[in-house]
């Protein structure tokens, strides 16, 4: 492997206390002659101290906009606003491919600068399985607050916890709740299963099958549903408008894992804010009642177990980071979302050209 530089940036969301490299598998990399700088962070699960002692170098928060030109910078969420011009390949979840808001600025930054977004949602083997995901917790989270909220014991605003306590909380009042998980197989769906099971509630499992054709009377018979399907292709949606409209409707809380909101591609296209730590649950029908929650950063409130469990699957990547396969694949979606942008922007350009002329024409 040559040489590998990676900075560990600080994250500016306030809720954000996971770190996607941990200390122990800091050392391992810095072990195998990756050097590795992590900026200070005062919310990150894990003091900068322990990162010092694995060998890392330390950095003030922010300052990866200056770093050494072939530095891959690494985080988690959204980047701040500036600068305009990205110049570094960046590794964290970008959201930049299905039409989600902010994207194409998101984008056009890298386009300026000549930087690279190496996607990690798209950081996946050759059948195309994810290789490092937070979904496990994701899940778990998403149905430990819908339960919590349905029973009408969830405290606002949330606080990072442990697991030990959430499944006292969840172990704590036994009861009759009919539960849908949706995309049940799949990773945030095991965790949500496992929460449920905590609960005490046996919940309906629905994955690929059960959805392409979707029984919506049955969904609608359900007090609690969770979501937890990311769809990367347009799929008829799961709840409309005129889904929650309906009299006989039974479904009273609704947990939105995915939280795919302003994409194409979202099959609850239902809302368009999330919630977050400090409202968690928003009322979006009042007759039936219907409450909603949607957080997209849900693991950040198991920072420790999350960031363990993400790490380890992330790292064995990052010691693999120049070989090509699956960072050449994250490479080879970002140009062709590039590609697909410029092209866009071009057509419209062409299409408010043609509207000009035909202007004049029509003046003459």
């Amino acid at each position: 492997m040559t040489e590998l530089h990676l900075w560990l940036r600080h994250e500016t969301r306030t809720t954000e206390r996971r770190t996607p490299i941990v200390p122990a598998d800091a050392r391992r990399l810095v072990e195998s002659g990756v050097t590795l700088t992590v900026e200070e962070s005062p919310q990150r699960v894990f003091p900068i101290e322990a990162y010092e002692e694995a060998g890392c170098r330390v950095a003030k928060a922010g300052s990866w906009v200056s770093a050494p030109p072939d530095a891959v910078v690494v985080g988690l969420k959204e980047l701040p606003d500036a600068p305009a011009k990205l110049t570094h390949r960046h590794v964290f979840f970008g959201h930049a491919y299905k039409r989600q808001p902010g994207a194409a600025a998101l984008l056009r930054r890298f386009l300026a600068g000549g930087g690279a977004l190496l996607d990690l949602e798209y950081l996946v083997d050759e059948d195309g399985r994810r290789l490092a995901a937070f979904g496990y917790w994701a899940g778990y989270l998403g149905a430990t607050l819908a339960v919590l909220h349905h029973r009408g014991s969830l405290k606002a605003p949330l606080r990072p916890t442990s697991k030990e306590e959430l499944d006292a909380e969840l172990a704590s009042e036994k009861g009759e709740l009919r539960a849908l998980v949706i995309g049940a197989l799949g990773r945030s769906g095991r965790g949500a299963r496992v929460a449920l099971g905590v609960a005490g509630v046996e919940p309906t499992c629905w994955d690929l099958a059960e959805t392409r054709e979707l029984d919506r009377p049955a969904l609608l018979a359900h007090e609690l549903m969770i979501n937890t399907v990311l769809t990367t292709r347009p799929i008829p949606p799961f709840l409309t408008d005129q889904d929650l409209d309906e009299p006989g409707r039974r479904l009273r809380t609704l947990c939105d894992v995915t939280c795919d909101v302003g994409s194409p591609l979202n099959v609850l296209p239902i809302y368009d804010t999330t919630t977050d730590w400090t409202h968690p649950a928003r009322r979006i029908r009042e007759r039936p009642a219907l409450d909603l929650i949607a957080i997209d950063n849900l693991p950040s409130l198991l920072p420790r177990e999350a960031s363990v469990d993400f790490s380890a699957a992330l790292v064995p990547q990052l010691l693999e980071f120049e070989v090509g396969g699956p960072w050449g694949r994250c490479l080879d979606r970002f140009h062709e979302a590039c590609h697909a942008l410029e092209a866009e922007e071009a057509g419209e350009v062409v299409e408010e050209a043609e509207k000009a002329e035909e202007g004049e024409s029509r003046d003459a």
